[in-house]
């Protein structure tokens, strides 16, 4: 098992998370998972003496640095995604939207055993939204998307094909938009003093992403003639 914030604990077979304001949907999210007897995330039991959400623990591994990630691992991240969009979609908890999307998909979220991912965590942000919003985070986190990111183009267009992107040719700017609506949570969280954005900003953060961008920026037309092809 493995943890993947220092505000989660772990209590003998169960994690102990901090209450939020987005538990409700959480709860019922976590809820339609189990029903439809999907394993891709933890179940969600009950909430303890101290008002923390108890999860199931999950066994494996998540990746806390900026590794190269195999092609089986980006495969198996993208089939997963697939996997429960297409369980949303059309659901109430999906509403007048495509899906419901997960929002914070990183490899610090996502479990993996032998290499190969088998579920995500961390679903305080799962909301409503569109297919591309998280696969574009699924290109630019897992892919490391920027100035030192390693053969990026092919493995973007991995990331489409593993998950059954039919259309991409929003694909750059829906990464884009991401890369920058993140960087301003970042800078506004600082400037909130949330000790967690403040610790990301300070750390230069918000200066990684524009570099991000600016990466973005000059080869879209690189990664356009690739998701093309």
């Amino acid at each position: 098992m493995h943890a993947t914030s220092s505000r989660v604990r772990f209590d003998h077979e169960f994690t102990l998370r901090p209450m939020h304001g987005n538990a409700g949907f959480e709860r019922a999210l976590l809820r339609h998972f189990e029903e439809q007897g999907w394993e891709g995330a933890p179940l969600l039991h009950c909430r303890d003496h101290e008002n923390r959400l108890v999860h199931s623990v999950l066994r494996g591994t998540a990746v806390h640095d900026d590794r190269y990630l195999e092609d089986e691992y980006l495969q198996g991240a993208a089939a997963l995604v697939r996997e429960f969009h297409d369980l949303t979609a059309g659901t109430r908890l999906a509403g007048q939207w495509e899906v419901v999307c997960h929002n914070q998909l990183a490899p610090r979220h996502t479990i993996s055993q032998k290499g190969v991912p088998y579920a995500f965590v961390d679903w305080e942000a799962a909301a409503p939204g569109v297919r591309l919003h998280d696969v574009a985070d699924l290109c630019w986190r897992y892919v490391d998307l920027g100035p030192n990111a390693e053969d990026p183009f092919r493995r973007v267009r991995l990331i489409c094909d593993a998950y059954g992107l039919a259309e991409r040719e929003p694909l750059i700017g829906t990464i884009m938009a991401r890369q920058d609506r993140y960087r301003r949570i970042v800078e506004s969280g600082a400037h909130r003093g949330d000790p967690r954005m403040v610790a990301q900003y300070r750390s230069g953060e918000t200066q990684r992403m524009g570099r991000r961008l600016m990466w973005m920026r000059e080869h879209q037309r690189d990664l356009a003639a690739e998701l093309a092809s």
